[in-house]
């Protein structure tokens, strides 16, 4: 049991001695020592005094015997009387150390108290410690995920940057460029006024030559008929009418197509958007294109006589052409007046906030209708050497196609909304409207020939209908299984005649021919291998071709 508890104390002061800091294991060491002295001292106080009663006893018989003599007394009493001294020492020193151990006991006990408080105290630091351990760990986090945005965000700083330096550098450019073509744009509109005051004087002098001319026609017709009065009876009966001796539509009447005339593969190197034939009935017809370009084309032989650029990669969406003028709408947000005989520009239209998407020449030649995707129409004055843009009509939808009335007073246009809104020039207003005519977007309009109380029309939902405007109602649909209007710029037309109405498929790529009277379809065509665009059914020049059909990869075809 003792080896157990000797065991017991020996592991316990090794944990102390572990736990303890030095100075407590110092005063430990030295209170043991003082307790080894104290115990040694008292062992040899307990022999001193044990002595010292052997000596008392062997005094007191030889006292009791008298047989010893004085002077062995003497020295007894000498030795007792230094061992009793030498027994006061050692209990003074005894009494001194158990002094001295009681003051260890009280600095030991100062010492505890002091531990324990340092040891709280270090239990608390250890807790601060702990708990800015682990801020620090959540602010090295923070600062880890702070660097990684910095990094993050230097890196996006440093592309915006790129970027913007990229866009400043094309700004530069464009901004040169812009500034080489306003100058090059003045250059070439200073060298036009040039050349249009040449041909103005040009045109004075052949008009004062015409005049004298005809004076002296004058002069030669009055001595004529003083000759032979009676041609000059005979003249005076003729009545010469100009209009009547027009030729009305063509000289083979009017002609239903049956068989290409001519195939002009590749006549655009794209997409064809619009065709139209000379409103003066000459053996012209104009094509626009996606290519930027608008061409001219002998009816006769199918050549091309002439072709006309607008801006590069911009598209041409619309063309007319009447008198000695052609005009041709783009998606640059102009449109351009080419003189036919010069091939030079004369005009060129801007006003629109984007695409022009239809335009029209009106029959004197002297103004120009456009429409565009900023939902408005414009009227354009080009009689004089500088235009003037005179009237602006304003509407919810985007126009895609504009048609002139007989007396040219009023405009129809044809709306991506599906409906028909109609404008008197002379007022600037609308004065009616058609809405949803077609569930889609009207395509193309078109007023009759004979009639002017019809329209034709035609729209995304590939039915083309006839509409009475004094009864503000659709009177006629035609449509086919086959047929499909698949652009916004699909056209059809009347025949010169008013009896049949035309259009192309923009799915099968045929033409499909109507009889207005008897509401049945008459002749569906095949020749196109690609989608049609648009159809035109012109008065026919003196060949008498009539009907050209235009389609998406850029081939037109004649028909007879």
């Amino acid at each position: 049991m003792s080896n157990h508890y000797d065991l017991l104390f020996a592991l316990i002061e090794e944990r102390n001695r572990k736990e303890n800091p030095p100075c407590v294991q110092l005063l430990h060491e030295s209170y043991a020592s003082l307790q080894d002295l104290n115990d040694a001292l008292e062992e040899k106080c307990d022999a001193a005094e044990k002595e010292n009663l052997d000596l008392r006893q062997q005094l007191k018989a030889a006292e009791s015997d008298g047989k010893g003599s004085s002077k062995n007394e003497i020295k007894l009493r000498e030795k007792i009387h230094d061992l009793q001294d030498q027994l006061r020492e050692k209990t003074q020193k005894n009494s001194d150390l158990s002094n001295q151990e009681l003051e260890n006991g009280k600095e030991i006990s100062k010492l505890k108290e002091l531990i324990v408080s340092h040891t709280d105290e270090i239990s608390a630091l250890k807790a601060e410690k702990k708990s800015a351990d682990n801020d620090l760990k959540t602010m090295q986090s923070r600062l880890k995920m702070a660097e990684h945005t910095s990094f993050v965000a230097e890196k996006h700083y440093l592309a915006f940057k790129e970027e913007m330096k990229t866009l400043q550098d094309e700004n530069i450019v464009l901004k040169s460029e812009n500034t080489e073509l306003v100058n090059r744009l003045v250059s070439e509109k200073e060298k036009m006024m040039i050349q249009l005051s040449e041909v103005n004087e040009s045109h004075e002098k052949l008009n004062n030559e015409v005049i004298m001319l005809r004076s002296l026609l004058a002069q030669e017709q009055e001595r004529s008929r003083k000759e032979n009065s009676m041609v000059n009876s005979l003249a005076s009966n003729i009545e010469y009418d100009q209009s009547k001796s027009e030729r009305r539509w063509g000289s083979n009447g009017v002609v239903v197509p049956t068989t290409p005339l001519h195939t002009i593969k590749s006549a655009h190197s794209s997409e064809i958007t619009s065709t139209r034939y000379h409103s003066g009935g000459r053996n012209i017809l104009a094509t626009a294109s996606s290519d930027s370009s608008v061409k001219l084309w002998d009816t006769q032989s199918g050549r091309i006589m002439s072709t006309l650029r607008g801006n590069a990669s911009q598209s041409m969406m619309g063309v007319d052409i009447g008198g000695e003028l052609i005009i041709g709408c783009s998606v640059d947000k102009t449109c351009r007046v080419w003189n036919m005989r010069t091939e030079r520009m004369i005009h060129l239209l801007t006003g629109h906030a984007s695409k022009i998407t239809c335009c029209r020449l009106l029959p004197d030649t002297k103004s120009v209708v456009t429409g565009s995707a900023d939902r408005s129409l414009r009227l354009w004055d080009i009689n004089r050497k500088t235009y003037n843009q005179t009237t602006t009509l304003r509407h919810g939808s985007t126009p895609n196609c504009i048609e002139l009335s007989s007396d040219s007073t009023t405009v129809i246009s044809g709306h991506l909304d599906g409906g028909l809104r109609f404008w008197d020039l002379r007022s600037a207003s609308r004065v009616s409207e058609m809405k949803s005519l077609h569930e889609s977007g009207v395509t193309s309009v078109m007023c009759s020939p004979i009639d002017g109380t019809k329209i034709l029309t035609n729209g995304r939902d590939s039915i083309l209908r006839i509409i009475d405007v004094r009864k503000d109602e659709v009177v006629q649909k035609f449509s086919h299984t086959g047929f499909r209007s698949t652009f916004n710029w699909s056209s059809s037309s009347w025949s010169p005649d008013g009896k049949f109405v035309g259009a192309g498929s923009g799915s099968s790529g045929d033409i499909f021919i109507w009889n207005v009277n008897s509401n049945k379809l008459t002749k569906q065509l095949k020749s196109h291998t690609a989608p049609v665009v648009c159809l035109a059914w012109g008065q026919g020049g003196s060949n008498g071709q009539q009907v050209s059909s235009v389609d998406k990869e850029g081939t037109i075809v004649l028909w007879a």
